[in-house]
């Protein structure tokens, strides 16, 4: 017999070696408000299915945790591209990347016909189906080359170049139905569990919608996000223009010697679009509009700081001279700033801004006035006049970064038409593979934690406990206001999971197994392990990428 310390009750129980966690959980008597659908074994992940052999402690989640929504969406995933090639025969689904609260999937039908909303009702109506006859989700374990040609003779090649480009020795796949697939992590037990989704007819292609992640037996709330949707378009076109569509074709082109190529391409094109960024301000500046304020937001690690600065490098080539600073230098004292209502300090609510004081300099700055622009002392917590001062004269633009930049409240007295807004996202425009998307947060989660342990202000076991709190700031104060911006710059960079294993692995090897940040350092690792390593010697000082890792020609 083996003892299961349970988390969710506190106390434990005995089971027959081999017992799955399904048949536990009906031992552990606790709340469940809503259906549990995977657990957290010893802090890894696992499915319900999973069988404990030793004493292990165990916590049950719902959809609410990461780890369970990751577990249902997965699942969700394969059920739709299951159900899309039994309705279409000879049809291929790429599942290609978060958007509007939903998965944005392709679906390319044999006859090659546009996808229409009849299309969409009826692999609906096969997914319910599948859902009501509640197939079990089967995962088998078997040596790599036996599942590489398995996915072969199956015609997935782009699963094929991931798997042999993993150094793994053995590998899982599962099967529902006759139909098989690689998913790179755990999934619910079966169909029945998958009750909360909906497909939409989204951009000539499927919105597959889940739950929402605050009450999962009801719908995401859907959000047109027409520019985001755009700036991945642009993204996806300048991949497959490459051949580079899956981490199994950058796995190869890496492995074949093409890295420094990829990395020069990398950077080419964001400093294309910087080229591009620049250009239109300065014909906004000169034109009839007369902008005169450039507003720079973007999430957590997106890399603001960095494509400000290369930008303003660009809007000089231009003949423009930036007056740049940030919102961060009107933080109220330390001691003013809001709380959470577990008390601790909200420093991404929109009051920690003197919002008040700095749009007064804005507008004293755009009226010709010379203006004492502060600086916050984060070591002192208050903010200082230092005697750095600003004037507007002919040729200046005033470029102001800040996570509240978007924000209408900020500038609300300030013309429109003398404001250009600019959103820096990071989304990930690759894929592991045509039925694995990589969540667009996990580029900035990986860039802070390393960041972060480099410049000794936390270890990742820190970040990784701050970082839900980090999301849901970014839902409630920045993510609101992208679709408001003037143009989008998408900083993710691609072969950035390659550049940072090297730097990630030992961090985010340094988690103790004993506490529950374990569990999601242990994803990244197995994550990241998915990308053939590259040194970052040939990443140029100037790039976005050395704001994270070190090694950037600009002062921050």
């Amino acid at each position: 017999m083996i003892q299961v310390f349970c988390k969710n009750t506190g106390t434990s129980a005995s089971f027959r070696e081999g017992t799955t966690l399904l048949d536990m959980l009906p031992v552990f008597d606790f709340d469940r408000p809503y259906p549990i659908v995977s657990a957290k074994v010893n802090n890894v992940s696992q499915g319900l299915k999973f069988r404990v052999y030793n004493s292990r402690t165990v916590e049950f989640v719902d959809a609410r945790a990461s780890s369970g929504m990751r577990v249902y969406i997965r699942s969700l995933c394969f059920l739709l591209c299951k159900s899309a090639k039994d309705v279409f025969r000879g049809s291929h689904i790429f599942i290609e990347h978060p958007i509007s609260h939903g998965y944005y999937c392709d679906l390319h039908k044999a006859d090659k016909s546009p996808v229409s909303q009849e299309d969409i009702n009826k692999i609906k109506q096969r997914m319910q189906y599948l859902v009501e006859k509640n197939l079990p989700f089967h995962r088998f374990e078997a040596p790599i080359e036996q599942v590489i040609e398995m996915m072969h003779k199956a015609g997935a090649e782009d699963k094929v170049k991931l798997l042999e480009t993993s150094g793994q020795v053995y590998m899982d796949y599962y099967s529902l139905g006759k139909t098989k697939d690689y998913y790179y992590g755990r999934l619910v037990p079966s169909t029945s569990y998958l009750t909360t989704w909906d497909l939409k007819l989204y951009h000539g292609g499927i919105l597959l919608i889940g739950p929402s992640k605050h009450d999962p037996t009801k719908l995401a709330p859907y959000l047109d996000q027409p520019k985001t949707f755009n700036m991945f378009n642009e993204n996806l076109k300048w991949n497959d223009i490459m051949g580079l569509n899956t981490v199994g074709d950058l796995n190869k082109s890496l492995l074949d010697g093409n890295g420094s190529d990829l990395i020069q391409i990398a950077e080419a094109l964001q400093e294309k679009k910087i080229v591009q960024i620049a250009e239109e301000i300065h014909k906004r500046y000169c034109g009839r509009q007369k902008v005169r304020l450039v507003l720079i937001t973007g999430p957590s690690s997106s890399g603001k700081t960095t494509v400000s600065k290369r930008l303003g490098v660009q809007l000089k080539a231009c003949g423009l001279r930036p007056l740049t600073f940030s919102t961060d230098d009107y933080f109220v004292d330390r001691e003013k700033t809001p709380l959470l209502p577990d008390g601790t300090p909200d420093f991404d609510n929109f009051d920690t801004v003197d919002h008040k004081a700095l749009e007064r300099d804005l507008m004293k700055i755009l009226a010709g006035e010379e203006v004492e622009v502060p600086e916050f002392n984060f070591v002192t917590g208050k903010r200082e006049y230092n005697g750095r001062k600003y004037k507007l004269a002919p040729g200046n633009i005033v470029v102001l970064e800040g996570i509240h930049a978007l924000n209408p409240k900020l500038t609300d007295k300030i013309a429109p038409h003398k404001k250009f807004r600019i959103f820096i996202s990071t989304l990930t425009g690759i894929a592991l593979d045509h039925h694995n998307c990589i969540p667009t947060s996990d580029n900035r989660l990986l860039r802070r934690i390393v960041r972060d342990y480099n410049k000794g202000a936390f270890s990742a076991r820190q970040t990784i406990s701050q970082w839900p709190k980090v999301r849901a700031a970014e839902d409630k104060w920045i993510y609101p206001y992208q679709e408001n911006a003037d143009m989008m710059f998408n900083s993710a960079y691609l072969v950035e999971f390659a550049v940072l294993r090297n730097h990630a692995e030992p961090i985010l090897a340094s988690v103790p197994k004993n506490c529950p940040e374990y569990a999601e350092a242990h994803r990244l690792l197995k994550f990241i392990h998915y990308f053939v390593p590259v040194p970052d010697k040939e990443i140029p000082p100037t790039s976005l990428l050395r704001e994270f890792v070190g090694g950037s020609s600009f002062k921050y």
